[in-house]
């Protein structure tokens, strides 16, 4: 190795992997200690030589920029299971899903039987009002088959500029020709609130997921169902069942919506940003009417905030399963050419101290599995509430002088 290109090889690893895979991968005579100030050297060697043996032996060819890629994704993947380095694509499909509203057509997609199927249409979407339906099977878009692999791949091309015009190809069960629906891109809003009476001056309110618009969509249903009550509400069925999370400042504003004093939720990380303390403002939406949190092994997160904050400050009684025990708070940090780290910086902790990370959160009330662990409605789908065993019982346990001020010790405690 000539010595500038060898100078130029410990510059750029020393600048984090900026390193030039055009060098071969020889063992260098000198040994700093480190390289750049924290990166041993033997390490930033080991990377340049398998970077570049994989460049030149690997079976088929591959560029710098698809390896750097691989390289930093494994590095940041490999930390824990939640941090992860966000492409275009992923950076953009995150904040879709944080902001709750994207240009696109509004339909909700999944890969069975290696087809990409319709979930079903989102309310008063454009694809709702062209016709297309749960069950369909999405075959080819602006005329070119659909990657039936690759469900970021249909979704991304089905959105676009706002009024323009995207063609879907569509099978559907009952119909010998494939249907071809033309339909104009629009601005959707993400719903992730449902709610109902399922009782008279009783309340239930499903939470699917937070994002940026969480806590303005639930004290709109509450206000439509004081108003279709025509009464204050006596109590409320809070659904949080395979909520996975979402939008850290979402949960803190549901959490504050029914409390009225107290310590929401605190984190303790290595920065100053990363270590904080959120509390309730005065003001309970349901003026101190009962609530039964349901929740089950697929409340996560934030969902897991929300729970955690009722639960401690004796507002609400949690009924189902042990949830799931993400105690972790993820920071996005936006890099250049449209990239971003997903890092995780804090760990959070319930108005108590604990921390439910790996441990999740003991209900008050303890559901058989099958009842805790059903399958809870996405906040779109129609139906009542009252077909659910679970709801039944919530309801029951809401008209019980008690509920709301329940204090189960062995409740109080996380278990392994």
């Amino acid at each position: 190795m000539q010595p500038r290109a060898r100078n130029f090889f410990y510059l750029s690893v020393g600048m984090a992997l900026g390193l030039s895979l055009g060098i071969a991968g020889v063992v260098l005579a000198d040994k700093p200690d480190t390289l750049g100030k924290d990166m041993p050297w033997q390490d930033a060697q080991l990377l340049a030589e398998v970077l570049e043996r994989v460049k030149q032996d690997y079976v088929n060819p591959v560029d710098d920029h698809q390896l750097l890629q691989s390289a930093v994704r494994g590095m940041v993947s490999s930390l824990d299971p939640y941090s992860a380095f966000l492409d275009g694509e992923d950076y953009d499909d995150l904040k879709i899903s944080s902001s709750g509203e994207y240009t696109g057509v509004g339909i909700e997609l999944s890969i069975q039987d290696d087809a990409i199927v319709v979930v079903a249409p989102l309310d008063g979407s454009p694809a709702a009002a062209a016709g297309i339906r749960s069950g369909d099977v999405i075959v080819t878009i602006d005329g070119v088959a659909v990657n039936s692999s690759s469900l970021a791949d249909t979704i991304g091309r089905m959105r676009g500029k706002e009024g323009s015009i995207v063609k879907i190809g569509i099978e559907r069960e009952g119909t010998a020709e494939p249907l071809l629906f033309s339909v104009k891109r629009q601005h959707v809003e993400l719903h992730n609130v449902r709610a109902d009476l399922p009782e008279p001056g009783y309340a239930y309110l499903r939470i699917a997921e937070f994002s940026d618009t969480t806590g303005s969509e639930v004290a709109a249903k509450l206000r439509e169902l004081r108003k279709q009550n025509k009464a204050a509400l006596k109590g409320l069925v809070l659904d949080l069942r395979d909520n996975p999370g979402g939008v850290l400042e979402a949960a803190v504003a549901v959490a504050d919506t029914f409390l009225d004093s107290g310590v929401i939720v605190t984190a303790k990380g290595r920065t100053p940003d990363s270590n904080f303390e959120m509390d309730s403002t005065p003001g309970d939406a349901l003026s101190g009417a009962p609530i039964v949190v349901l929740v089950n092994g697929g409340s996560a997160s934030a969902a897991e905030i929300v729970a955690g904050a009722l639960k401690d400050n004796h507002r609400a009684t949690l009924m189902g399963r042990t949830t799931f025990g993400k105690g972790s708070v993820q920071t996005v940090i936006p890099l250049t050419a449209d990239t971003a780290l997903k890092l995780t910086t804090s760990l959070y902790f319930t108005p108590s101290g604990i921390s439910i990370n790996h441990k999740g959160i003991v209900p008050d009330i303890e559901l058989p599995r099958d009842d805790a662990a059903a399958a809870a409605p996405n906040a779109e789908a129609p139906g009542s509430s009252r077909d659910d065993e679970a709801v039944r019982r919530a309801l029951k346990e809401l008209q019980l002088p008690t509920t709301g001020t329940h204090k189960a010790v062995s409740a109080s405690l996380p278990i392994a």
